[in-house]
């Protein structure tokens, strides 16, 4: 069973690039954020023509999660099983984590997968960053109250949060702001403590391995990037994971893509087989580093 996450950053905008990405990698389930569509808008027909369900939590402009599954989708939660407030503050987004569409959890092939987008908190210190930090505690109590962590279980998306030193271009640069500050790396890490291991690290121990780059400045081209998109499984689903990567070729091409990568991971057995550009990309990077371009 393969299973992916994505921040597509419009799903309208990138459905030609999923919809290829689909045939590329052939995921069995692809769990994507910041979809930025209202549930009526969103493209099932366009996953049926491919094979897929689309169960999609929206609402509108800002924000959406989605699962789209080969298997059937059942058991569906959406905002820790809550129905989403009403926005005090409908034209600014981030500020109000329980109002805007940003967590969904179905039953797909024998386990519950969660599709996930935290807050971006903007900057340390400010309203948006407590609402980040409200909203981490919040999937926390969820997971407390609503999971098991001897279940199959995995919790798949863009976190905003990078939670090593090993997972930035450059901690000098990064540090004091958001994504790696204490309080943030805390929160992701009490994920970790109640029971949920990093897929990606299972297989993956070296640096400069990255899920988005900002599109100024070359970023992509000298690889700085930043991990934040991760797939973290409970202990029944990290042991049957056989291989993780991140697609850096899906970061690349016209039209614009998404400035975030797929993860993937494989259950059981390897997938399909496709060339996630690492290797071929290292001598090039090295370059573009040296040469500060």
């Amino acid at each position: 069973m393969r299973i992916a996450t994505w921040n597509v950053n419009s799903l309208k905008a990138r459905l030609d690039k999923v919809l290829w990405w689909l045939e590329r990698a052939r995921p069995d389930v692809l769990l994507m954020q910041e979809t930025k569509l209202a549930d009526s808008d969103a493209p099932s027909d366009a996953f049926r023509q491919a094979g897929y369900e689309l169960a999609h939590h929206g609402e509108g402009r800002w924000n959406g999660v989605a699962i789209a599954s080969r298997h059937p989708i059942s058991g569906i939660v959406t905002n820790f099983g809550e129905p989403l407030r009403p926005a005090l503050t409908p034209d600014v987004g981030d500020d109000e984590p329980l109002a805007e569409a940003r967590m969904m959890a179905a039953m797909c092939g024998g386990v519950r997968l969660v599709s996930l987008y935290a807050p971006n908190g903007r900057t340390v210190g400010s309203s948006f960053y407590e609402a980040k930090l409200a909203w981490f505690d919040r999937l926390a109590r969820w997971l407390a109250e609503a999971a098991d962590p001897a279940e199959p279980l995995l919790l798949g998306g863009d976190f905003n949060v990078a939670p090593e030193d090993i997972d930035v271009w450059d901690p000098r640069a990064c540090h004091g702001g958001t994504h790696v500050s204490p309080p943030e790396r805390q929160a992701f890490g009490r994920l970790r403590t109640w029971g949920l291991a990093d897929a990606y690290r299972l297989h993956h121990a070296e640096p400069g391995r990255y899920t988005w780059w900002d599109y100024r400045a070359g970023n992509f081209h000298k690889n700085f990037g930043m991990r934040i998109d991760h797939l973290l499984a409970t202990r029944p689903v990290a042991g049957r994971t056989v291989w993780a990567e991140i697609d850096r070729e899906a970061r690349k091409g016209k039209p614009i893509p998404s400035d975030h990568a797929p993860l993937v991971i494989d259950l059981d057995e390897v997938g399909h087989s496709f060339d996630a550009g690492w290797a071929s990309a290292e001598g090039r990077i090295a370059a573009r580093r040296a040469g500060g371009r």
